[in-house]
């Protein structure tokens, strides 16, 4: 049970962003009380070892860096690092009946020659880096502002100073950009993926929804790089948590949030907890003059009594595989440590993605399923084993596109087996050897891979829908009710500091410091 009954502040939730916050506020000086319902703290930023009796330890849900900022590891002294993949990306093809395909990375010439192979000339190439010099220009100047207080959209957009990038970027679809930028579908597919990363859109939906996705996609960092976490995504959140507690905040584990009252000056906080191994719970409330919740819009108005959101949707099927040795390639240019040290895109060309679209919008399972493949532990084999590590094997961890929750409403596990099946016979369409010739085996002989749909996600984790940025992902400049950080609710002392708040959505902490700065009053 809580130490105390009054604190300076609650945060409800032990995920990444709340212990970003814990550390930030009890750094300064608060009394601090962290509520986590699951035995564990790191929400979806967490590493297990999800295989009976194999020691692999593996970042079970979010998998990849890119939106947190150093500020943030050198200000709370965190003892944790990110690795470069050395490669990009490699995007299998198959070209007037060879296996081909397009290897991004491994330096600028043989990238140019992979662009010239592909498509018989560098002018794929040449658009590609023009394209990339404007979105790394622009995460430059964006990024930094994400752990400012928020800013018109006139100065983002004077930031920018780029009219080109913020039409491209900010004003009309992406789908428009791509195509007029690129000839090639392959290529155009490429490009578009970091549009569709957990969003459910077509290239050219007038919400722009798959913009905001892609921005956040290429300005991490100020570089757009997506960084291996040494030691898991489970390292990340450890380090958090003994910061925090370091710091002298307190976290309990176990215990849910089951209710929120504030007239806005003092809030109270209702939990629940399990005692002994019986089903037996015990009940507490504690006190505090701001609370913070690193859970979903959704959870906050069910905490609070507030009318629901409109309904989020997840739109991804999470895959993890333990290998026993990488599968060979059709396409012999390439050794298998490179095309999966990056991003491996499967069924990613411009037309395959709106196909697939337009099939699950209609309520079916895409009948070639896009998804994105890499292996972690080529540039950080920490994660396994020492004796895994001496027999060669490896992970691979496959992200879905188009898997909307909708499509699993019915027989779900059936439907999650389908999904699966067709999304590995879409890689083993490239493999010159079929993947399950290469999956390990667990202590009791049953394949190492385990699937997650959105509806698995929202059970475990919670996460509304499955999404796993907790709603629609909004552009970093101000909003209507959200306040000077981004993070601020219809109350005053009760601020949201998980992925649903401006500026959320991935693996950043940017929520949990923003919220925080909220507090300090800075």
């Amino acid at each position: 049970m809580p130490a105390h009954q009054v604190y300076d502040t609650v945060i409800v939730g032990g995920g990444h962003n709340g212990l970003v916050a814990a550390a930030y506020l009890a750094r300064a000086g608060q009394s601090v009380l962290v509520l986590e319902r699951l035995g564990h703290t790191g929400g979806a930023a967490v590493s297990t070892r999800p295989f009976a009796g194999v020691d692999a330890r593996l970042s079970r849900y979010s998998y990849l860096v890119s939106l947190l900022p150093q500020k943030i590891v050198d200000d709370l002294g965190l003892r944790f690092a990110v690795r470069k993949r050395t490669v990009s990306s490699y995007t299998p093809a198959v070209r007037d009946g060879c296996s081909t395909g397009l290897l991004v990375g491994g330096g600028e010439e043989r990238t140019r020659a992979s662009f010239r192979r592909l498509t018989g000339s560098d002018a794929e190439y040449a658009a590609w880096e023009a394209f990339y010099g404007m979105t790394r220009r622009a995460a430059e100047r964006i990024f930094p502002t994400l752990t400012e207080p928020l800013p018109t959209r006139a100065a983002v957009r004077e930031r920018l100073g780029d009219d080109t990038a913020w039409r491209v970027l900010f004003e009309e679809p992406i789908g428009v950009a791509v195509e007029e930028r690129f000839r090639d579908d392959l290529v155009r597919g490429v490009v578009l993926t970091d549009a569709l990363i957990g969003t459910f859109a077509d290239a050219h939906d007038p919400s722009l929804a798959q913009n905001r996705c892609f921005l956040y996609h290429v300005i991490g960092g100020g570089t757009g790089d997506w960084d291996v976490p040494v030691g898991g995504m489970g390292a990340f959140t450890d380090a958090l948590a003994g910061a925090a507690r370091a710091a002298g905040a307190e976290i309990v584990t176990g215990h849910e949030a089951t209710a929120l009252r504030t007239d806005g000056r003092e809030a109270e906080v209702d939990f629940r907890t399990e005692v002994g191994p019986g089903p037996e719970s015990a009940e507490g409330t504690v006190v505090a003059r701001h609370v913070l919740v690193n859970a979903s819009p959704e959870a906050l108005a069910a905490l609070t009594g507030a009318p629901a959101p409109e309904r989020a949707e997840g739109a991804q099927l999470k895959v993890n595989m333990l290998l026993t040795r990488l599968p060979r390639l059709k396409d012999t240019s390439v050794d298998p440590r490179e095309a999966f040290a990056g991003t491996f895109h499967i069924g990613e060309g411009y037309g395959e993605l709106a196909t697939a679209y337009a099939q699950a919008a209609a309520g079916e399972l895409p009948s070639a399923p896009p998804s994105e493949i890499y292996c972690h532990s080529l540039t950080d084999p920490s994660i396994l084993g020492p004796d895994l590590a001496r027999r060669g094997y490896q992970t691979l961890t496959l992200f879905g596109l188009h898997a909307p929750a909708r499509l699993f409403g019915g027989d779900h596990d059936k439907t999650r087996e389908v999904l699966l099946e067709a999304t590995l016979a879409q890689l083993d369409a490239h493999l010159a050897e079929p993947l399950a010739d290469c999956l390990a085996t667990d202590a009791d002989g049953r394949p190492c891979i385990e699937a997650k749909t959105p509806l698995d996600l929202e059970r475990e984790l919670r996460l509304p829908g499955g999404n796993i940025f907790h709603r629609p992902l909004a552009f970093p400049y101000e909003q209507e009710s959200a306040g000077r950080w981004g993070v601020e609710t219809a109350h005053p002392n009760v601020l949201l500091c998980g992925a649903g708040a401006v500026r959320g959505g991935g693996v950043s902490g940017i929520p949990g410091h923003n919220a925080a700065m909220a507090v300090l009053g800075r």
